[in-house]
């Protein structure tokens, strides 16, 4: 019951829900009483037509079936920038949200990283139902400073991660899998913005894409940074100092005034960091309308 009251208030004070709540209660209480009536994957509406395939236990997915988009000032971020001639590299796509974003919605090609098996097929199935498999380059590999073999929890949804020196197993499904650089499986592609959420493996993920984050295209990078990295000792602050010693600085967007607000320092989940401030300006501003939970944005 605590947790029903949390998700309430959540969706209650969401940036975006809050603007139509009866839409987005409408929609968390259908997604609640179907999937006990019957639980399996089914298709909902996402943003204008695009739609994303969910199922039971997909919590990091199924918030935007009622919130709208579930971090929405990261993901307005992304339809705003993008355009169709660019690219985007999701990196730690999971079922492929940021990537329907990116291909369906914004029309930009997509290189999307997932390392999970059985994740990476969810992910394929919501390209699919999108019809964007034209735009998006799926592979199925781990990302880090070098080639090896590493291991991998696979059960725990969004939160899946590569397993510490000193974690035990314990109760965990664990997988091997490929890793290899960013850098290498980008093959001289070159980003626009990127999106990195790798669960605390963000220091090595980036020690492998030097020729990415030299690259005078890369405009933007959305990174999750929670402190995750002391499981493989790593610090939030030496990911700070090294996208700050690569020109980036760390923005917050709010999608409809289309405003950045330079930070001093990172957020405790997501951060925007920006290269070109005056390019990433003029593109969020001139930007078309999406439509989402009935609300243009």
């Amino acid at each position: 019951m605590k947790s029903l009251f949390k998700i309430i208030r959540f969706i209650w004070q969401h940036p975006l829900a809050s603007r139509n709540r009866p839409l987005a209660f409408k929609r968390f209480f259908s997604w609640q009483v179907g999937q006990k009536l019957r639980p399996h994957p089914e298709t909902c509406p996402f943003v204008d037509d695009s739609v994303l395939v969910v199922e039971k236990g997909m919590a990091g997915a199924t918030g935007n079936i009622y919130t709208g988009l579930l971090e929405f000032e990261d993901m307005g971020f992304l339809l705003h920038v993008l355009r169709s001639e660019d690219v985007f590299a999701d990196v730690g796509a999971n079922v492929g949200v940021y990537t329907i974003l990116a291909a369906r919605n914004a029309g930009a090609n997509v290189i999307s990283f997932e390392p999970i098996p059985s994740t990476f097929k969810r992910l394929q199935r919501n390209v699919d139902a999108n019809k964007v498999a034209g735009r998006v380059d799926l592979k199925c590999f781990g990302v880090g400073d070098k080639a090896e073999t590493l291991r991998f929890t696979e059960a725990m949804d969004a939160v899946n991660h590569v397993l510490g020196e000193n974690e035990a197993a314990g109760n965990y499904s664990v997988i091997e899998v490929p890793v290899r650089t960013l850098d290498e499986l980008l093959d001289g592609r070159q980003p626009v913005v990127f999106k990195i959420d790798v669960e605390g493996f963000e220091w090595p993920a980036l020690q492998g894409a030097g020729k990415l984050l030299a690259s005078p295209n890369l405009r933007a990078i959305i990174i999750e940074l929670n402190g995750c990295g002391s499981r493989y000792g790593y610090s939030d602050e030496s990911i700070h100092s090294l996208l700050v010693s690569h020109g980036f600085a760390p923005y917050t967007y709010e999608p409809f005034s289309r405003k950045l607000k330079k930070l001093d320092t990172y957020c405790n989940l997501n951060t925007i960091y920006i290269r070109d401030t005056a390019w990433v300006s003029r593109r969020v501003e001139e930007a078309r309308k999406y439509r989402i939970l009935n609300i243009e944005v």
